[in-house]
This record gives C-alpha cells, sequence and structure tokens, in this order.
C-alpha cells in the first residue's frame, strides 16, 4: 500500500520550509525514524524522520523548492507491502545476521531497540543530557530511571520502559537529546509469541536509521576529507549552526567533512582555531564543552602568561529565565517601594510553636506565616493579585491566590507556587512550602507547579543582602523581596533604645496598574499581620 508522508508541525508558526538535502532517494527502503531530509525553516535547520519502514516510492519536491507544512513530502511504499526483490537486498548488504537470527523462537530471542525520547513537555522539542544515570553495559530493570535531563523548564528525569542492558548511550553528558529521536540502545528478551524478527527490530548493525542518526554523533564516523561549503545553506544540523554562533563562526566558511560536504562539530571547532587539516571525529562530538582557546597575554611580575577564556552556552532554565527577565523589563514600568517590618513579636511567636509541630513532622519556618499574611491583605486589595493581557487594555481579577517562591535551585532561579492560600492554614502551607522548595532544589518541580502563579516572594534574605530591585514575574503585577532579619536598635512607647528584629522589604510594582499609594497601603496591612500576629488569626477566616 502506497502512502503520503504529511510534513508535520516543525515550529511553531511555522508554514513551509526549503528543502535543503534529501538523504534517500526514490526506491531506496528505509526504516522507521530514519531520517530522509534536511529543511530549513526561517529559524533552524530540521531533519524530518520516517514514521515508517518501507521503500520511498516519489519525492514531490526537487533540492532547493519550498515544501509546505501538513502538505505530502514524499510517498512510500509501506514496509509490509514492499516487493521482497527490493527489501531483501538493502537487508542482507546491511546486515547478513539478521536473516540466521530472525529463524530463532521468538520467546528465546534477544533483540536491540532504540529507546526513543518522549514527548516531556508541551512545546519542548530537545533537552540537554544533565547526567546518566546507568552505564553501557548496565542491567537496567522498568521504570528504572536512566537519565536526567534539562528542558527550559525543569528538569526531567526519564525511566525505561523495558528491562534489559543497556547497550549504547547516543549522547554524551552535556549534548542536546531531540524529542522522538532514539536515546540509548537497550537488548532486551523478545516478548513471548511476539511476531517480531531481528530484521525487524532497530539493531545498531541492521538499520540505516544507526548511520543517519550518527550523521550528529558520529562515534562511527570515519574520517573523509573536508569538502568546502557549497554555495547557499551549508549542510549543518541545529546542534551544529549553534556551536558556529557561540564560537563566532560564519558556517558558510566552514570547509566539511562529512558526507557532501556536512559540516560537524569538530569542523566548525577546527575552523574557529584556524586548523585546516583532517582529523579524526570518532567520538569527540559528544563534548559539547566549547574549546574556544583565546589567549590573553597578561604580565605578571615581568612574565607573560597565558589565560584561556570559557566560553559555554546559556540553556535550559537559564536561557528561559533570561528571555522572561529581558521581556519583563522591556514591557512593563517597574517601580519600587521599601518598608521595614519588625517581626520581633512574630519571632516569639513562632519559637513557642515551632517544636510543638515539629513532632508532628512540620516546618514551621517564618514564610508560611508570610504567605498567609500575604494572602489576607490580598483580600482587601485584590489589584494586587491581577494580571493584565498582552495589550494592557483588560484586568484579569484571580480568586486562587497562588503564590510563588523564587527558588535558586541547582539547575537555575525556577518559581513554583503554592496554589489557593487563601484557602490554606499556615500549617498547609508550611507543608506545601517544604514539599516545594526541596523539590525546586533539586530542579524536579512539576510544570503544572510552575504556572499559574498570582505574585511572587523572593526571599534573598537567605542569603544575605536587605534591599533589591526584583524584576517582576511577567504577567504578574508585583513581586517582593524579603531582606535578612537584623537585630537594629529602635526606640520603644516610653522613648527607650531597645533592640528590635528588623526586616526590610523591598516591593516591584508594574506602574501601568498599581500606583504608589496602592502599594503602600497594601504593604501597611501586611504589615500590621506580621507586627501584630493577634490580628492576623483574627483576620483569617
Amino acid at each position: 500500500m502506497k502512502q503520503d508522508f504529511i510534513l508535520p508541525d516543525i515550529g511553531e508558526g511555522i508554514v513551509e520550509c526549503e528543502i535543503v538535502e534529501w538523504l534517500v532517494k526514490e526506491g531506496e527502503l528505509i526504516s522507521e525514524d530514519q531520517p530522509v531530509c534536511d529543511v530549513m525553516t526561517d529559524k533552524a535547520l530540521v531533519q524530518i524522520p520516517a514514521v515508517h519502514s518501507g521503500v520511498v516510492s516519489k519525492l514531490y519536491y526537487a533540492k532547493g523548492e519550498i515544501a509546505k507544512v501538513h502538505a505530502p513530502l514524499f510517498e512510500m511504499m509501506l514496509n509490509q507491502d514492499a516487493a521482497p526483490s527490493q527489501t531483501a537486498p538493502a537487508e542482507q548488504t546491511t546486515a547478513p545476521v539478521s536473516t540466521a537470527s530472525s529463524a530463532a523462537p521468538a520467546a528465546s530471542s534477544e533483540i536491540t531497540e532504540d529507546f526513543i525520547l518522549p514527548d516531556i513537555g508541551e512545546g519542548i522539542v530537545e533537552c540537554e543530557i544533565v547526567d546518566w544515570l546507568v552505564q553501557e553495559g548496565d542491567s537496567i530493570s522498568e521504570d528504572q530511571p536512566v537519565c536526567d535531563v534539562m528542558t527550559d523548564k525543569a528538569l526531567v528525569q526519564i525511566p525505561a520502559k523495558h528491562s534489559g542492558t543497556v547497550s549504547k548511550l547516543y549522547y554524551a553528558k552535556g549534548d542536546i537529546a531531540k524529542v522522538h529521536a532514539p536515546l540509548f540502545a537497550i537488548s532486551r528478551q523478545a516478548d513471548i509469541g511476539s511476531a517480531t524478527t531481528a530484521a525487524d527490530t532497530r539493531t545498531t548493525v541492521s538499520k540505516p536509521v544507526s548511520v543517519a542518526v550518527v550523521t550528529e554523533r558520529p562515534l562511527a564516523k570515519a574520517a573523509a576529507p573536508r569538502q568546502a561549503a557549497a554555495q547557499g545553506k551549508a549542510l549543518a544540523s541545529p546542534a551544529v549552526r549553534r556551536l558556529a554562533r557561540e564560537l563566532s563562526v560564519d558556517i558558510q566558511q566552514v570547509p566539511g567533512s562529512g558526507e557532501k560536504g556536512r559540516v560537524y562539530k569538530d569542523d566548525v571547532r577546527a575552523f574557529a582555531k584556524g586548523e585546516t587539516a583532517t582529523t579524526s571525529t570518532s567520538g569527540s562530538d559528544l563534548d559539547l564543552t566549547p574549546k574556544l582557546s583565546v589567549s590573553d597575554t597578561k604580565t605578571t611580575t615581568g612574565t607573560q602568561t597565558n589565560a584561556t577564556n570559557r566560553v559555554e552556552p546559556i540553556r535550559g532554565i537559564k536561557a528561559a529565565m533570561a528571555r522572561q527577565m529581558a521581556e519583563s523589563v522591556a514591557t512593563i514600568p517597574h517601580f519600587t517601594y521599601c518598608e521595614e517590618i519588625d517581626l520581633t513579636e512574630l519571632i516569639v511567636l513562632r519559637n513557642q510553636l515551632k517544636d510543638q509541630y515539629a513532632k508532628q513532622g512540620v516546618k514551621l519556618t517564618m514564610m508560611p506565616f508570610f504567605m498567609k499574611a500575604l494572602s489576607l491583605a490580598i483580600n482587601d486589595f485584590p489589584i494586587m493579585n491581577s494580571q493584565p493581557n498582552a495589550d494592557c487594555t483588560e484586568l484579569t481579577y484571580f480568586s486562587a491566590h497562588n503564590i510563588g517562591i523564587a527558588v535558586d535551585s541547582k539547575v537555575g532561579l525556577l518559581v513554583p507556587n503554592i496554589k489557593g492560600c487563601e484557602q490554606k492554614s499556615i500549617v498547609d502551607i508550611a507543608n506545601a512550602l517544604t514539599k516545594l522548595t526541596e523539590a525546586a532544589r533539586e530542579g524536579r518541580v512539576s510544570p503544572a507547579e510552575l504556572k499559574g502563579g498570582t505574585i511572587t516572594i523572593s526571599n534573598i534574605g537567605a542569603i544575605g543582602g536587605t534591599v533589591a530591585t526584583p524584576i517582576i514575574n511577567k504577567p504578574e503585577v508585583a513581586i517582593v523581596a524579603l531582606g535578612k532579619v537584623q537585630a537594629l536598635p529602635r526606640f520603644d512607647a516610653k522613648g527607650q533604645v531597645v533592640a528590635r528584629q528588623i526586616m526590610q522589604i523591598s516591593w516591584s510594582g508594574d506602574h501601568r496598574i498599581i500606583d504608589g499609594g496602592t502599594i503602600a497601603r497594601f504593604t501597611n496591612l501586611w504589615k500590621q499581620y506580621l507586627e501584630q500576629p493577634s490580628s492576623m488569626l483574627v483576620a483569617m477566616r
């Protein structure tokens, strides 16, 4: 049966792309997930993989033509309908061992297959390998964590789908892995009664997909003579183009050592160093650390020493934070309001209660009091819990107080939020806060916990510092930074100098929505609840 391959969505807002290079020909046998062609959008070079095994019967576009998203890209005859004369030679050429192994009973045969990286978040197309939790040759069980990967939203742990032995890791720590592409290979026993044969499995020997994947990870790529880049767009993957941008290299000028002049990462690095000789690329593309050597001449006690600058890409959560903060500052007119709060009475109350609740497994810090008092003050000033639309023509007031906490995690700044603080007691907030901050510090918060925040607290005082100018977590309208608590001299009601526990707070507000008088009155109410804990208890519903 012949079937058209429909060009899928290849990026937000992308409706067409240019055919840069066909990686297959008409009449060629291809396997599932094998790269078929490289296409260029207005954002990146994208490799299109096959979704079925079979024979390519027709290519609808020539190199250089513009293909439409959601339109047929090529036609293929599905594998089960392909003629034996078409399929047998290809299989015998690539893996003669497959024919012998296919005769073995399915119940006792061992198959080697690729684990395909699944969808790990809405809109996520790639991720960084943070750490492998297994090694090649390790035995793993179903659902065992295999690796930690970093997206631009969170740290995600990838579990195994089957029990077996890890036969190959396709990426090294720090590499960029693609969603819907092979992540690692696993050898396992075939299911009893399964009709799967070795010829149908994606082995590292028999399937041409392994060779296609190697174009991004040239572990098995023999050194090839370098070719000058063809006129027009250079033939290179998005990861290679990203490296070229990081090293300030014009990729069009880089001689490619791959087939048809394809440019690899080592080609870019060699070009950046001024080298042109052919070098072995075996395994070296697995190291993503940019090897840019920039010698700075320093004079130290009359002698000269060479220092090497280190360049590393901004990825994942750090990149997402950079974009978010830049957009917030560029589109929101910030203003800052500072005040001090006397926490002496609240600290006494908390010290009286913390041991009692510790026996119940509750970690009672100061933060749950801050959050509950903030929620109570929002009841009287709902504008502090609102958000404008994109062009600031409408304002949405949220009934739920989803208070975010800025957490300095090992993967970068995360702002998870506790949902529905207006419905929670101080103890409820304390329990939720403990779980959330522990997960956030490890970078393991879920996307749902990062979404839906309505107002944010940043506790800079936990590290040190008294006053800040925090950046609003767009599209919220306010954020407060808490300074460290200090014992400072203050006058009491009798005019006597006494030591009080003082904390400086710094608000940043969206001046399109909030004016100075509103934030001052709101802060005074919040301050009252914290300085007089009894008033906070009375205000609770």
